[in-house]
């Protein structure tokens, strides 16, 4: 009981800071985006926003590095692997550029969705070819604009917290553009937010690192699948060794 109350005073509080929020966000792009087309200074606005409710949650211990090997201005193809709709709140927390691809329904939903369309954020609906199609043409016009992009290959949350195949789009874009893959990693989300959970469930050890960035040069002569697959293997590896820190006692 006192796990489901503490989950509704979270979505609570969610929902009455987002009008502001949103508003503030909104004076944001009307004011900047004429200097700031690419949006930089409002999507920090939305880094603070996501990292509002993670900071206001002090059952979820986060743990973050990385931050230094991201270069200033550099454009990526970020992929990470995907344990909870937390994922994206705490992805928030590392504070650089990118562009979220994210599925269709996101962007429905008032306020934070409409956040999302104001930063020009990629929008996906899964199994629709032209869609697809579309969405990737979007990310190839950022990677040209100089902003990343961030998606997670899986697709969707995994159920177990093991890492899913990866598709192939980002790579495709990694391989099209010759751009640098940043590889991150996201340990116990899943614990801290279950797929199909909205409940609290206590203190949880949360981790989220940024990883060397994988130069075009080391892929290049990689087939887009085999790219993947390097890439799930390298990632699949580092959330073994992160899985000590957020499930064991360290």
């Amino acid at each position: 009981m006192f796990n489901r109350i503490v989950s509704i005073f979270f979505l609570i509080f969610i929902s009455l800071t987002s009008i502001p929020l949103f508003l503030t966000a909104l004076l944001l792009r009307v004011v900047t985006y004429p200097f700031d087309r690419r949006l930089r200074l409002l999507h920090l606005f939305t880094c603070f926003w996501a990292s509002l409710y993670t900071w206001t949650m002090p059952a979820w211990r986060i743990r973050i590095e990385g931050r230094d090997n991201v270069r200033k201005d550099a454009a990526y193809m970020v992929v990470s692997n995907h344990q909870s709709q937390l994922d994206i709140l705490i992805a928030f927390r590392l504070f650089f550029h990118y562009k979220w691809v994210s599925k269709i329904e996101i962007f429905r939903v008032p306020l934070i969705g409409w956040n999302m369309m104001l930063n020009r954020y990629i929008q996906l609906k899964r199994g629709d070819k032209q869609s697809i199609e579309q969405m990737l043409r979007q990310c190839a016009m950022h990677l040209d604009e100089g902003s990343s992009i961030f998606m997670f290959p899986e697709g969707t949350r995994s159920h177990d917290g093991e890492v899913k195949a990866f598709k192939l789009g980002a790579f495709q874009l990694a391989h099209q553009k010759k751009v640098p893959i940043l590889p991150i990693v996201i340990s116990g989300t899943n614990k801290a937010l279950p797929k199909y959970s909205m409940n609290f469930t206590g203190v949880q050890k949360i981790y989220i690192k940024i990883f060397e960035e994988i130069p075009y040069a080391a892929f290049a002569h990689l087939s887009e699948s085999q790219t993947a697959e390097m890439v799930r293997g390298f990632i699949t590896r580092q959330l073994r060794v992160m899985n000590e820190y957020t499930l064991g006692n360290a």
